[in-house]
C-alpha cells in the first residue's frame, strides 16, 4: 500500500490490484474519511457505509466512460477520491474547494450535479436513451439509497424503466436509514428482503440444475417458472423490482469486495434493466456514527476520538425554537398536527414527536405527498403543520398552489433553512422561496427577524383560518428584541429606528445586517430609516410609502434571489401607486446559483455583508452608485 491516497492512479490502478489490497484500501479510506471531514464537516456516516460498494464499482466500471449516477450526492465522497480528487479534500465544502456533491464542472466522473433525492433513476434512464441512439455501447449505474426510493419520482422511474427494457443497473444501497428513520411500505419491504435468502438460494439452484440438463433444460426451466414465482411470492412479499420487470439481485452484504464484484460483474453482462440490493452499515467502520448516524449525517467539525462537535453555537437554534413552540401550542389544541419529509429531527419535530408522536407524520421524502396529505388532514378540520427545507418545498410547489392555496385551507408552512445555508452549496440554498411564494393568491408570508417573532408568527399562523407560510433561516436564533416588547403579528410592519436620508426596508435574516448596515451609515454621518417588513404577504404598504416619502430613497435587503423576490413586491408597489420620483436599490443574491462555502464567507464574497451594503448605501445616497 501506498503512504498517500493521493499516490495512486486513480481509478485505473483498482483493475489492477487484488481483493486482498481493495480490502486494505478500504481501511485507508475510512481512516482518511475520519481525518479529512473532523476539520471540515460534511456527511461522514453515508459515506462511511459506501466504501466497498465505491471500490468495487470502480474495479469493475470503467468510469467516466461507464456512467455511474450518485442518488442525493452526499455519499459520493468515496468515488471522489477514487477519481483522483483525495489531494483536494482539505477543501470539502470551503469556498471555491471541492463540493460535497457530485459536480461535472469538477472532473469528468462526475455525471450529473445531485443534491435532491430520487433522481438517478430518472437521470440514467436519459444517459441510457442517449447511449441508445447514438449506437454506443458503456454501462450507466444509478445508485439510490433506500431513503431517496421513498420518493415518487423514483417509482415513476422504476416504472418506466422496467418497460423499456434498454440496460440500465441499479444499485439500491439499503443501510435502514437516511437522514432519519425510513417509513412507508418499500421500507418495510427491504426489510423482509434482508431476511429472505432462503428464496434466493433455491431461485439460484433450480437455474443451475435445469440449465444442466441437456436438450430439454431449457422447456423444463419455462415449464417450471410458475413454480417458482409461488415459491417468490410464498417468500418474498411482493417481490416488487421484479413486478416492475427488473432483474433483481440480492440482497448482497455491502462490505463484502468480493461478492460485490461478482454481481456486478454479472449485472454488467446482463440485457434490460437490473437492481442490484445492497445492505450497507451507515457510518461502519467509526463506533461514534455507527451508533448515532443521524447525528453524522452532516455534522460540523469534531474530535475523532471523542466525536464531539467543535465550535458550535451556543443557544437554540430556529429549527429547535420551532419544534419546541409547536410542541407548546398543540398542548391546548389537539387539532394541531405535525408533518415531515424524512426530516423529524432536522426542522426540530423531534420535540413535538416525542409528546405526540400519534400526531406526528414522517411520509418519507415525498414533499409532494406531504402537502397534499396536509390539505385532507385541513379539509377534516385539522391543523396541519408542515415543516420542510426551503430547497426540498420547492418539489411542492403545484401542490402548495392546487391543493392548498386555491381552496384556502389552513396550513402552516414551517420553511426550515431559508436563505443561503453555506457549505451544502448551490443545490441546498433556499433563496427562491421567497419569489416562488410572492405571486400565490391566499398565502400569507413572514419571515421572522428573531426568536421571539417566530414564536409569535407560529402562533398568528395557527390562529388563522388560512394557508400561512413562515421562513426563516438555518443557525441560532437572533435577539433583536432592543429591550421592547413584541410588536403585534397583524400585518404591518414594524419600524426600529428612525432617519431622514434613507429607509432601509429588510426581511428575515436581513434585518439583522440592516441594524448594522445603520450603525454603519451613522458613523458616516448619514441617518437610516431602519423598518423590519415580517410579511412578504401581505405587505404593509402605508408604512413602506411613508418611509419611502420621508427619505426619497429606500433600500430593500432579502437573503433571497433579487428577481421575484422581496424587493421586486416592493418595485410594484411603488411603480401601482405612480411613484417613480422614488430612488430604489434591491440587495439580495444576483441572477445566478449561489456556489458552497461558509455562510459569512459567501455573504461577503457577495456584498451581503454590513460592510459591503454600508459602503454600496453610501455610494445610492451620494448619487456615486
Amino acid at each position: 500500500m501506498k503512504h498517500r491516497l493521493s499516490d495512486y492512479d486513480f481509478p485505473a490502478e483498482l483493475k489492477t490490484m487484488t481483493e486482498r489490497e481493495l480490502g486494505l484500501l478500504s481501511f485507508e479510506i475510512r481512516d482518511f474519511l475520519i481525518d479529512k471531514v473532523s476539520k471540515t464537516g460534511g456527511h461522514i456516516a453515508s459515506n462511511l457505509g459506501t466504501v466497498e460498494l465505491t471500490i468495487a464499482l470502480h474495479s469493475i466500471f470503467n468510469s467516466p466512460v461507464d456512467k455511474i449516477l450518485w442518488d442525493v450526492g452526499h455519499q459520493s465522497y468515496v468515488h471522489k477520491i477514487l477519481t483522483g480528487r483525495a489531494e483536494a479534500f482539505d477543501s470539502l465544502r470551503c469556498f471555491d474547494g471541492l463540493s460535497g456533491f457530485p459536480k461535472r464542472k469538477e472532473s469528468p466522473h462526475d455525471a450529473y450535479d445531485a443534491g435532491h433525492a430520487s433522481t438517478s433513476i430518472s437521470v440514467g434512464m436519459g444517459y441510457a436513451a442517449a447511449r441508445d441512439l447514438n449506437g454506443e455501447d458503456y454501462s450507466v449505474v444509478s445508485v439510490i439509497g433506500d431513503g431517496a426510493m421513498t420518493g415518487g419520482v423514483a417509482f415513476e422511474a422504476l416504472n418506466n424503466a422496467g418497460s423499456w427494457k434498454s440496460n440500465l443497473i441499479v444499485i439500491l444501497n439499503d443501510n435502514e436509514m437516511s437522514i432519519n428513520k425510513n417509513h412507508g411500505g418499500l421500507s418495510q419491504h427491504l426489510g423482509k428482503l434482508r431476511a429472505s435468502q432462503t428464496y434466493l438460494g433455491f431461485k439460484r439452484q433450480m437455474k443451475k440444475t435445469l440449465e444442466g440438463i441437456p436438450i430439454v433444460g431449457e422447456g423444463l426451466r419455462s415449464g417450471f417458472g410458475h413454480i417458482r414465482d409461488a415459491v417468490k411470492y410464498a417468500i418474498v412479499p411482493g417481490a416488487i423490482f421484479e413486478e416492475f420487470g427488473f432483474t433483481y439481485f440480492g440482497p448482497i452484504d455491502g462490505h463484502s469486495i468480493h461478492d460485490l464484484r461478482e454481481v456486478l460483474t454479472l449485472a454488467k453482462e446482463m440485457d434490460g434493466p437490473v437492481l442490484v440490493h445492497v445492505v450497507t452499515k451507515k457510518g461502519k467502520g467509526y463506533r461514534n456514527a455507527e451508533s448515532d448516524p443521524s447525528k453524522y449525517h452532516g455534522i460540523g467539525c469534531f474530535d475523532p476520538e471523542t466525536g464531539k462537535t467543535q465550535g458550535s453555537n451556543e443557544g437554540i437554534s430556529y429549527s429547535d425554537l420551532a419544534g419546541k413552540t409547536l410542541t407548546t401550542l398543540a398542548a391546548t389544541d389537539d387539532k394541531i398536527v405535525a408533518i415531515s419529509a424524512a426530516m423529524i429531527d432536522g426542522t426540530g419535530l423531534s420535540h413535538f414527536q416525542r409528546m405526540y408522536p400519534e400526531r406526528t407524520y414522517d411520509v418519507g421524502i415525498a414533499e409532494q405527498h406531504a402537502v397534499s396529505f396536509a390539505a385532507g388532514l385541513a379539509l377534516n378540520g385539522y391543523r396541519p403543520v408542515v415543516a420542510i427545507y426551503s430547497t426540498f418545498l420547492q418539489r411542492a410547489y403545484d401542490q402548495i398552489i392546487e391543493d392548498i392555496c386555491q381552496q384556502n385551507l389552513p396550513v402552516t408552512f414551517l420553511i426550515d433553512r431559508a436563505g443561503n445555508v453555506g457549505n451544502d452549496g448551490e443545490t441546498h440554498h433556499g433563496i427562491f422561496d421567497l419569489s416562488y411564494l410572492s405571486h400565490i393568491p391566499e398565502l400569507t408570508v413572514m419571515a421572522p427577524k428573531d426568536g421571539d417573532e417566530l414564536v409569535a408568527m407560529m402562533e398568528y399562523a395557527l390562529s388563522t383560518n388560512r394557508p400561512c407560510a413562515i421562513r426563516y433561516p438555518r443557525g441560532t436564533v437572533e435577539d433583536l428584541s432592543l429591550d421592547r416588547a413584541v410588536v403585534p403579528i397583524d400585518g404591518r410592519c414594524e419600524v426600529l429606528q428612525e432617519g431622514s436620508d434613507v429607509s432601509l426596508i429588510a426581511i428575515g435574516k436581513m434585518v439583522a445586517i440592516a441594524l448594522d448596515t445603520a450603525e454603519r451609515l451613522r458613523q458616516m454621518g448619514f441617518r437610516a430609516d431602519v423598518i423590519n417588513a415580517r410579511f412578504l404577504r401581505p405587505m404593509d404598504r402605508e408604512t413602506i410609502i411613508a418611509s419611502g416619502r420621508k427619505t426619497g430613497r429606500i433600500v430593500t435587503m432579502e437573503d433571497n434571489v433579487i428577481l421575484g423576490g422581496f424587493g421586486a413586491e416592493i418595485l410594484t408597489i411603488l411603480a401601482s401607486e405612480g411613484l417613480w420620483e422614488y430612488r430604489t436599490l434591491c440587495i439580495g443574491w444576483p441572477d445566478k446559483f449561489i456556489p458552497h462555502g461558509d455562510t459569512d464567507v459567501l455573504f461577503r464574497a457577495f456584498g451581503m455583508d454590513a460592510k459591503s451594503i454600508s459602503e454600496r448605501v453610501r455610494g445610492f445616497i451620494e448619487g456615486t452608485s
